[in-house]
């Protein structure tokens, strides 16, 4: 089963969307199987990470932005090509083992939606499947 999302995002940051994901495994009624996660956009990823510290998402933006400043030589003329370069690093999908009809998260562990090119009206989509 397909869930699709959407959020408004500010110019940077992290958004929880485990609620969301937890929604559409149950809506699914998949017990076992798989769900994946998948944002379909150039600028922004999907990323599971801790979610009990909210230092820990400032912490990894402010990681990226180092990581991934924007440089007077790049040559995409929208000028977010560190947006691009984050989008990459952090990729477009991850995929969850399910059992019981839950993700399998550990303890600390949420899934998030990272903008990076903001702001935007965004869309991710949940895919659960049996198995």
């Amino acid at each position: 089963m397909l869930s699709v999302y959407s959020l408004q995002t500010g110019k940077e940051g992290l958004h929880d969307i485990t609620p969301s994901v937890r929604e559409a495994i149950k809506t699914s009624g998949v017990g076992a199987g798989l769900c994946i996660v998948y944002c379909p956009h150039t600028t922004a990823a999907v990323t599971i990470n801790e979610n009990a510290d909210p230092d820990v998402a400032v912490d990894l933006l402010n990681g990226l932005d180092k990581a991934f400043p924007d440089r007077s030589d790049f040559r995409h003329s929208e000028g977010n090509s560190s947006a691009h370069l984050k989008s990459s690093c952090l990729g477009a999908s991850v995929t969850l083992i399910v059992e019981n009809g839950e993700p399998l998260l550990g303890t600390w562990q949420g899934v998030y939606f990272c903008e990076f090119d903001g702001p935007r009206r965004r869309t991710y989509q949940v895919k659960t499947l049996e198995g």
